[in-house]
């Protein structure tokens, strides 16, 4: 794993709603500060178990003195965040990735819309805060099990304005889950629309979306997406480094990821699920299967890119910028 490190001590942990903690990192000493953030962006933390998990920064974008996530002990945890939760302390140091972003803000639209479910609120929250700033048009519809369940909600009154507006959904108050397809209805179709959550929810996010004719639509997911397989049976294809000049067999049973580890390369890397970017690469030749949870439709039509620890090819030959 080649991707940039920087090393981060443990301010503070905060409770901010049930299962949810958040995390104030700052520079291991003092005079340094960390590479500024956009609104989207995440950070890997290298926890102590030896677990690498990608979080949300959900502190103002352009702070450069710390970095903030929010963590959900999730039930179905395989470690990262039962960790954070239960043995990660006040003065640990850690070792964390520079930030990422696979979820921009589109900060020049007229309008932005955003359905947040759960912890999915804590990108969007880096986003609010700079709409906010700028006095730019946008709607938020917080969504969550109930009110106990629902993380900053005090920030979210805060940031609430005649150009912010904010809609609670809650499940035991509202029988249910939302109506996404109602929920967007009521909204411009040249609008922004962003959501992060759970999947479900997410899947109902873009099939309404759909129905709705709503352009520009995006998401992130917390976890990758477990139908994605390939198309095709597998086959054994050749890979082409342009930069690098080297030509390596990817077999049947390996990525193209561990075909390069194999060979001596160090490719940047982390999730291994096509679900951090890391390992983004660019595309010279080649139909590539995406197998991916980060590229669009659109993107992955384009076949410009590809995320090579979990996507193939389907021709004979893959040539990769790398």
């Amino acid at each position: 794993m080649t991707t940039a490190t920087l090393k981060a001590r443990v301010h503070c942990l905060r409770y901010e709603a049930r299962d949810v903690v958040s995390v104030e990192l700052r520079p291991e000493h003092a005079g340094v500060v960390f590479p500024p953030h956009a609104p989207g962006a995440h950070i890997d933390l290298h926890l102590d178990n030896g677990l690498v998990r990608s979080y949300s920064l959900l502190n103002p974008a352009g702070e450069t003195g710390r970095y903030v996530v929010g963590v959900l002990k999730d039930r179905k945890s395989r470690g990262g965040s039962v960790f954070v939760h239960e043995q990660l302390r006040v003065g640990q140091l850690l070792t964390i990735s520079a930030p990422r972003n696979n979820f921009p803000l589109h900060d020049s639209a007229a309008h932005s819309v955003f359905v947040a479910g759960g912890i999915g609120i804590t990108p969007i929250l880096c986003m609010l805060d700079r709409l906010s700033a700028s006095g730019r048009s946008a709607d938020l519809v917080y969504c969550a099990r109930s009110r106990a369940d629902a993380a900053f909600l005090e920030r979210l009154n805060e940031l609430a304005s005649p150009t912010l507006r904010v809609h609670w959904h809650f499940d035991d108050e509202a029988g249910g889950p939302p109506d996404l397809r109602e929920r967007l209805r009521p909204f411009a179709k040249h609008s922004h629309f962003y959501a992060c959550g759970p999947g479900p929810m997410l899947d109902a996010f873009l099939s309404a979306c759909e129905v709705l004719e709503l352009p520009n639509a995006h998401i992130e997911r917390f976890a990758a997406v477990p139908t994605l397989t390939a198309s095709t049976e597998p086959t054994t294809f050749t890979l082409e480094l342009r930069r690098s000049t080297r030509r390596i067999e990817v077999r049947a049973d390996c990525s193209v990821l561990d075909a390069m580890l194999e060979a001596g390369l160090s490719p940047d890397h982390s999730c291994r699920e096509g679900l951090c970017g890391a390992c983004e690469t660019r595309v010279l030749a080649g139909e590539v299967e995406h197998l991916d949870s980060i590229l669009t439709e659109s993107e992955r039509a384009a076949n410009k890119s590809m995320m090579i620890c979990v996507s193939r090819c389907r021709s004979s030959v893959l040539v990769l910028d790398a």
